[in-house]
């Protein structure tokens, strides 16, 4: 008997596993509810990245299991509809008014039911005919008079029977049409939590704009990535954002570097045509925002060997560089690099190179691929968050808004500076993709100089990221202003040494 009292105490301790929704409903319900991937990763004791994982197909377990089971049961039942009212009620006739008083004007006014009904800020998207309400019931942008509604509402269909309901006006529904969620501000402004963020942190230190400006900074990280998830909703392509990473991309030591050669430029013309010369030293705009569009790839890195290159791919590469003989007037595309041999490159890299190997340029020879890890790729992946920032920016300087505008600088350059091995920014883990961006703004700027030289402009020194020096007209060449398209002047200077005698300097003119 003992034996089977210890098979009873043994299934008595097994539980079921509760039931967990579809991936995709698990991502709804939390959208559905306003709360953010870091707000649930709180309450959990996990990360927001686990989060994003249990919201694109893996499913927790044990305790964990349990707990987000129940949060999701509970954001289902908050969320879920209310029992509609019987027939028979909706439709009984109203009773008599009261000789002594005075009935109350038709509408939404005369119901004693609305204390859930809120006046909006500002006007958001009607959840039942997307057109612009007032109000919001039990939490959802709504009209109070249904004949706002039906202003805009589509005739029925010829020959599809109507009902009509008579009696007292009906409250306004509480619920989301079924397979769309409440539409929000985001919706129809990407950048609406922009200016959100700006507008309450600028209240919370009474105006200060400095304070205010080191605020938003601060949290430009956490900011970035919750507008990349609100960008990518609905996009094609899912973000994966711990992916398999190959040897070459981690560091191989605490404060050492990877094997990737970004090719950021270092350079200076060697020599300058006799004479004096005035030197303008132009910024280039947004450089890494501009950069944000690169062919990135979507999955994990394949290995391939194989002096091949796919188009439809992106990634890293082991390359041998060609020779470059145009050190005199342009710098090289890969920058200053001493060591001989085959080197890691990244996709824009490789890109450029062979684009100056083709019949357009011919400027070298093309480079020779020994091997690469790349994946399906896409130019269009960070796209939206892209335009999103750019319009943000550009709305922020016709405004002389410095506080959003440097909330925006903060957001995208350090989402790129963040996204390989950092502690912090624990959402995404792609060091691929943080040497894809850097290397396309080298690329971006090479490719400035190239223009600036084929133009007739003598390109005296290219830096960094955003640093082109020129001698000559360059206001033809270049549009000036703050915005990403254009350049602003960052400096002036002479070089070299005029000539003293007037003779020679004529001399050097017609030669």
């Amino acid at each position: 008997m003992s034996d089977f009292d210890a098979i009873d105490s043994l299934l008595a301790s097994l539980t079921p596993k509760p039931a967990l929704p579809e991936a995709r409903v698990r991502r709804e319900l939390r959208e559905r509810a306003g709360l953010s991937k870091a707000q649930l990763a709180r309450t959990l004791g996990v990360s927001p990245s686990t989060i994003t994982g249990w919201e694109t197909g893996r499913d927790p377990s044990g305790e964990l299991r349990t707990k987000y089971a129940y949060l999701l049961d509970g954001l289902a039942a908050k969320l879920a509809p209310p029992t509609p009212q019987p027939a028979d009620e909706a439709t009984a006739p109203p009773p008599a008014p009261d000789e002594t008083t005075t009935p109350p004007a038709p509408g939404p006014a005369a119901d004693d039911d609305l204390d859930d009904v809120e006046a909006l800020a500002a006007p958001e998207p009607c959840v039942l005919c997307r057109q612009p309400a007032r109000h919001q019931v039990a939490g959802f942008p709504q009209h109070l008079d249904p004949a706002q509604c039906a202003a805009t509402a589509p005739a029925p269909t010829p020959g599809t029977p109507t009902t009509r309901t008579e009696g007292r006006t009906a409250k306004p529904a509480k619920t989301v049409p079924a397979g769309s969620r409440a539409p929000t501000v985001s919706d129809t402004d990407p950048s609406s939590p922009i200016t959100a963020a700006v507008a309450e942190t600028l209240k919370a230190h009474e105006g200060d704009v400095e304070a205010a400006t080191t605020a938003l900074v601060k949290r430009a990280i956490p900011d970035a990535m919750a507008l990349l998830d609100e960008t990518r909703r609905g996009g094609r392509y899912a973000v994966i954002a711990h992916p398999w990473i190959p040897d070459i991309l981690r560091k191989q030591s605490a404060r050492g570097a990877d094997q990737i050669w970004e090719a950021r430029p270092k350079w200076s013309r060697p020599e300058l045509p006799a004479g004096r010369h005035e030197v303008t030293a132009l910024d280039i705009n947004g450089a890494y925002l501009s950069a944000l569009k690169t062919h990135l790839p979507l999955g994990q890195l394949e290995h391939t060997t194989g002096n091949r290159h796919d188009r439809r791919r992106a990634g890293v590469h082991l390359i041998t560089p060609p020779a470059w003989e145009h050190d005199a007037y342009l710098p090289n595309p890969i920058g200053n690099r001493d060591e001989p041999g085959p080197l890691w490159v990244t996709e824009p890299t490789l890109r450029l190179l062979l684009r100056l190997s083709g019949p357009k340029h011919g400027l070298c020879e093309p480079p020779e691929i020994h091997e690469s890890f790349t994946s399906g790729a896409t130019e269009s992946l960070l796209e939206k968050f892209r335009i999103t920032l750019k319009n943000a920016r550009d709305t922020a300087i016709a405004a002389d808004d410095e506080v959003t505008l440097e909330y925006v600088k903060a957001m995208y350059s350090k989402f790129v500076s963040t996204m390989g091995e950092s502690n912090y920014n624990r959402e995404l883990y792609r060091p691929d993709w943080m040497h894809l961006i850097r290397s396309q703004a080298f690329a971006n700027l090479w490719a400035k100089a190239l223009k600036a030289h084929d133009a007739g402009l003598t390109v005296v020194r290219v830096m960094g990221t955003d640093e082109l020096h020129v001698v000559g007209d360059w206001r033809r060449v270049f549009p000036e202003g703050r915005g990403v398209p254009e350049v602003k002047v960052k400096d002036v200077y002479a070089v070299g040494t005029a000539p003293a005698d007037p003779a020679a300097a004529g001399q050097t003119d017609e030669n």
